[in-house]
């Protein structure tokens, strides 16, 4: 995934589905708008050529701020940089007395600024520091695989990789970790494609583990529930949403929540008693019934782009929906 941008003003590597997610948001002057993933700055920067907006750009890494400064003193304070967690991004936005926003794009997972950096740890084509963490906190993917049980290894393997020999490689990952620590990247992919062979696609056996333990590290799921949740909060009637997805765990999250949101889901009969049928007023209306595909040249420019799907929504004036709303109905 390539959410990166020259902090000359120039689009370096031009981020996934750029254009659409531009068009999904529909910026106007004097609008805030938030890129809660701001990586190298792309979406950022695109959205504060579109219009005379202010951006609110929010990472957990702390090199990803860093690399945006130059943009953000560029663009003045039309751009405020505010380092963590998306999830938490009421209070990062509350400390500028920002309570309503008007766009919010999320584009998951890992950056191309990440995965292109040997030592931080996320990729297992070469040698680095089996890290995996976005920030600078929590545990590491060594301590994972280091102290988790063979039953804890397998199932974060099946849940966030959804590998089926996740079993195989949980074994594999405890006896070889009997005669030492595991601590580099190649080592562990090594590992598990001792015990995996190579796909008919091509599919590096490594990936789905690698993904897994990324998605651990880092409550990449769970942050997501919480970033949606806030974004649902935080945006005016009218106001747009954008999110991007790489693979299916995040986008199932995302459809879930978007469909249930815009009322997609089964309505109680009107013969049930009134607690039974009562939900909340829809607070989202889809902006398209699909998910939206990269086209064919932008996949042939940057293969990351492959798997992305863009979902986008529009904020109705009904209330945010109270925490738990999401569990009852589903249940």
């Amino acid at each position: 995934m390539s959410r990166a941008a020259a902090a000359s003003g120039m689009l370096a590597h031009r981020p996934v589905m750029l254009a659409e997610v531009i068009a999904a948001l529909a910026p106007r002057d004097r609008a805030i708008y938030v890129d809660a993933t701001l990586g190298a700055g792309g979406y950022a920067e695109a959205l504060l050529a579109a219009a005379t907006c202010r951006v609110f750009g929010i990472d957990r890494d702390p090199t990803a701020i860093a690399r945006c400064r130059e943009l953000a003193r560029t663009h003045g304070d039309r751009l405020r940089l505010l380092e963590g967690r998306f999830g938490d991004m009421e209070r990062l936005l509350g400390a500028d007395a920002v309570a309503q926003v008007d766009g919010i794009t999320f584009d998951l997972g890992v950056s191309s600024p990440q995965i292109d950096d040997p030592a931080r740890g996320f990729s297992f084509r070469a040698d680095g520091p089996l890290d995996m963490r976005m920030g600078r906190d929590g545990s590491t993917a060594a301590d994972i695989v280091n102290t988790r049980s063979e039953a804890d290894l397998g199932d974060i393997i099946a849940r966030y990789g959804e590998e089926r020999a996740a079993r195989r490689i949980a074994h594999a990952i405890v006896a070889a970790r009997k005669g030492a620590p595991i601590a580099r990247t190649l080592e562990l992919a090594a590992i598990v494609r001792s015990v995996v062979r190579r796909s008919r696609d091509e599919i590096d056996p490594a990936t789905r583990t690698f993904q897994a333990l990324r998605i651990y590290v880092n409550d990449e799921i769970g942050e997501l529930d919480r970033g949606l949740a806030a974004a649902e909060r935080l945006l005016a009637p009218g106001g747009r949403l954008a999110v991007v997805a790489f693979h299916s765990l995040e986008d199932r999250a995302v459809k879930s929540f978007l469909r249930l949101r815009s009322g997609r889901t089964a309505h109680g009969s009107r013969h049930l008693p009134t607690a039974e049928r009562s939900k909340p007023q829809p607070s989202f209306a889809l902006l398209s019934p699909r998910p939206i595909r990269p086209g064919a040249e932008e996949v042939a420019r940057n293969p990351r782009a492959r798997s992305a799907r863009l979902r986008a929504a529009e904020r109705t004036a009904a209330p945010a929906w109270p925490p738990g709303a999401t569990a009852e109905l589903a249940a």
